[in-house]
């Protein structure tokens, strides 16, 4: 390769011709930066021909120390590999190529059925630089979104999606295929759909058998209502309604004095809504909004809850032992003979939609979910849950193996996503998952030089469609943004990376972009980057002519990018991107952690933690209760100071000492507790901590720093990441093994110089 080839994209540069056995030569994409390898080329006889195969060799693709110059460093920590790529005959044409050897490279994407599998190579290679190979663009995605999940930071700006890479129950539902307008053949009704990205349960995908056995016990729903008899007041006259229509207009009554219910999408969604379901008779009758008086509803449930509130702790504790017998037998499912814990197994009760941010949906009526609506997956020589409300079935029974769902329907307000019952966080399943999640964003670092080269020398593509890729991918690996997708007029106009318009960037002179638009959620994202002045160009080129609303990239989309991603690295995808860069944010930051109390070593792990949140873009909205809190707080803060001033004027002792010695601790604490409380009032912090950053980075810290680990984890986290606790002190994220310190190092080699001299003496004892 010419030296000038270097400032090409990976597309453009010089390419190995290698056979692939069927007498054709195929091209290789070598990159720039690896080194040169001496190709002997020789002319041999079919019949002279034999291949030879090196040993089968597997290596993590992101150790960084090897291991054969410091027999010390051991391997207690799962990593990724990928096995040696198989040798294939010998060309028939005569003419092989013959390389030395390097570290096994990525197997190359599957061959389509207009494409000829490459012939294995054997290579030899000083350092593992991985091969990047370009694939073939396939056309964008039809399938329904991905599986729903309220709580879930994974999905694309405005979709949801689940904690699963299972397949969408809606493709899954009986009836004719969707029609694609550019399918030249109709999908088969058996088939899913595949997904334009790979979602979070790794391994968990299309034709792919998860298990052999499944049971468990179905779902759980909520109590019937049971009619209070409180009649709704219409233009200053009481009016009786049937249970339904006095269920949904309570809905409404415990929110009456919120601010959902000062917002004009809000009541407007909401009444439509009541007005749907209020029988011929009540519809007459009201007509209008603003002469509905919700207030005897109102103080009705609000005397209810103050009944509650007053309980005995002997009455609260009967109710817990009723609750807890009622939910005994969904906790825990069995597949393949293992006992694992359940997720949430309870149907969400009717209620009205709040969503997040300004969302056009607000108010509408979550619709209750019967049997009937709910998809059932266990395994045919298992036995059936049992339906839990006599004179109901469920509305399907199902027996598939390649996903770990239990049960699953249809959301009644976003009625193209689905709500699944999955295994809990604790369980097997979900911790091989996550491991491989974060294993998948640590092999990104054998990567991303080569993947920044080539975004970079793609902004000057002649081809427009290479340049706004580059520019994309730029965006995703410095920002942080999400992928974005195209949703439905009803939905908020949420958008991510591929969705840009070009009314949401501002140039800001020499070479900031400011950018402002709704994130997912709604969260408005409204931040300013200095970029490359190359981009800054590039970008100005881009939007010249356009208006606001036109597209800032017009020829990607979503399922381009992460297509285009997977050429650069087997399973890379814009969430691994964002895993990556927030878990090695903080474990560069937190490289930097200096002595002090554990109070101190905490707020320096929460600055960095926010610091990951701000690239994430996650926010949350400032607590009602805040100034509360923080008034509070000032009052015991000015308490201490009265208290230490005191102190101070009196007596000087040894008692006296000591008392000063723990109150100024004390003081430095509430200190440092208001600032952080300030600092961290907009910031979400646990959204990354349970999503984006690999936890092993935490909970080595935490052993290093000698800080307990509740203090950075609470609970809920400590039983998901229940399989990292094993994780040593020296764990680095980004150097991708477990280094030994100096110490360990050094005590492992006295350890076995002592077993030497023991030896030495016993041999010359005989």
């Amino acid at each position: 390769m010419s030296d000038s080839e270097d400032d090409l994209p990976l597309a453009s540069r010089s390419k190995v011709l290698v056979s692939n056995g069927n007498g054709k030569d195929v091209p290789q994409v070598v990159p720039s930066n690896a080194p040169k390898v001496q190709v002997k080329q020789e002319q041999v006889k079919p019949e002279q021909v034999k291949q030879e195969q090196p040993p089968a060799k597997t290596q993590s693709a992101s150790v960084a120390v090897k291991r054969d110059r410091d027999p010390a460093v051991p391997s207690t920590m799962p990593v990724a590999s990928k096995p040696a790529p198989a040798s294939k005959p010998a060309p028939a044409s005569g003419r092989g190529v013959k390389r030395e050897h390097i570290e096994p490279t990525p197997p190359a994407p599957k061959p389509t059925a207009r494409q000829e599998p490459a012939a294995a190579v054997k290579v030899k290679r000083e350092d593992p630089v991985p091969v990047v190979k370009k694939g073939v663009a396939v056309k964008k995605s039809t399938a329904p979104p991905p599986e729903s999940s309220s709580d879930s930071d994974d999905s694309s700006s405005g979709s949801s999606s689940s904690d699963s890479d299972d397949e969408p129950l809606s493709k899954r539902v009986k009836g004719p295929a969707p029609k694609k307008p550019a399918a030249k053949k109709p999908a088969a009704k058996s088939t899913p759909a595949a997904r334009s990205t790979p979602s979070r349960n790794a391994g968990t995908q299309k034709g792919q058998r998860m298990w052999e056995t499944l049971s468990h016990m179905g779902v759980l729903f909520p109590p019937a209502y049971e009619p209070h008899g409180v009649p709704l007041v219409y233009d200053g006259k009481d009016l009786i309604l049937t249970s339904h229509e006095e269920e949904v207009a309570s809905m409404f009554a415990t929110m009456k004095d919120t601010d959902y219910a000062a917002k004009e999408v809000f009541v407007k969604n909401f009444f439509n809504d009541f007005v749907g379901i209020l029988t011929p008779a009540t519809k007459k009758v009201i007509k209008k909004f603003n002469l509905l008086d919700f207030t005897k509803i109102y103080m009705h449930l609000a005397e209810l809850s103050a009944k509650k509130k007053e309980m005995s702790k002997e009455e609260k504790l009967q109710i817990k032992a009723a609750r807890d017998e009622q939910e005994k037998d969904y906790l825990f499912a069995q597949i393949d003979g293992r006992k694992e814990k359940v997720g949430n197994f309870r149907v969400e009760p009717p209620g009205l939609f709040r969503g997040r941010g300004e969302h056009p949906k607000m108010g509408k009526l979550k619709s209750r979910i019967m049997p009937e609506d709910v998809i059932i997956n266990c395994g045919e020589k298992d036995p059936v849950p049992p339906c839990p409300i006599p004179g109901h079935k469920w509305g399907e029974v199902r027996h598939e193996h390649s996903v770990t769902w239990l049960a699953g329907w249809k959301d009644s307000i976003n009625t193209k996503d689905w709500k699944y019952v999955q295994f809990g966080a604790m369980s097997t399943i979900k911790g091989v998952s996550d491991l491989k999640k974060y294993e998948k964003a640590r092999m990104l670092k054998q990567y991303i030089d080569v993947i920044r080269s080539d975004y970079r020398k793609g902004w000057t593509s002649k081809d427009s469609k290479v340049r706004q890729m580059s520019m994309a991918v730029y965006l995703i690996d410095k920002l942080a943004l999400r992928a974005g997708g195209e949703k439905d007029d009803d939905l908020a106009d949420t958008v991510g990376c591929c969705t840009l318009r070009v009314g949401h960037i501002f140039y800001e002179p020499p070479s900031s972009i400011k950018f402002d638009f709704l994130g997912k959620d709604s969260i408005r994202y409204e931040q300013t980057h200095e970029i490359d002045p190359l981009i800054y160009a590039e970008f100005q080129k881009l939007t010249a002519g356009k208006g606001p609303n036109d597209d800032l990239f017009d020829e990607i989309d979503p399922s381009t990018v992460n297509t285009h991603l997977q050429t650069l690295m087997e399973g890379l995808t814009i969430k691994v991107f964002r895993t990556y860069n927030a878990s090695i944010t903080l474990d560069r930051l937190l490289a930097d952690t200096k002595e002090g109390s554990v109070q101190e070593k905490k707020a320096q792990y929460e600055v960095a933690n926010k610091e990951v949140a701000i690239l994430c873009n996650h926010q949350k909205g400032v607590s009602k209760t805040h100034d509360v809190q923080v008034g509070k707080m000032q009052e015991k803060h000015a308490q201490i100071e009265a208290e230490l001033k005191e102190a101070k004027k009196g007596e000087k002792n040894e008692k006296t000492v000591k008392k000063i010695a723990v109150l100024k601790d004390r003081l430095a604490k509430s200190t440092l507790t208001m600032s952080m409380k300030e600092e961290l009032k907009t910031v979400s912090l646990g959204t990354s901590k349970i999503n984006y950053l690999d936890p092993r980075i935490t909970i080595a810290w935490c052993k290093l720093h000698e800080v307990p680990i509740t203090v950075v984890f609470p609970k809920a986290l400590l039983e998901k990441f229940n399989w990292a606790m094993e994780v040593e002190p020296e764990f680095n994220f980004e150097l991708g093994v477990q280094i030994l310190s100096l110490k360990f190092r050094y005590e492992a080699w006295r350890s076995d110089f002592d077993l030497g001299l023991r030896t030495l003496s016993l041999e010359s004892t005989f």
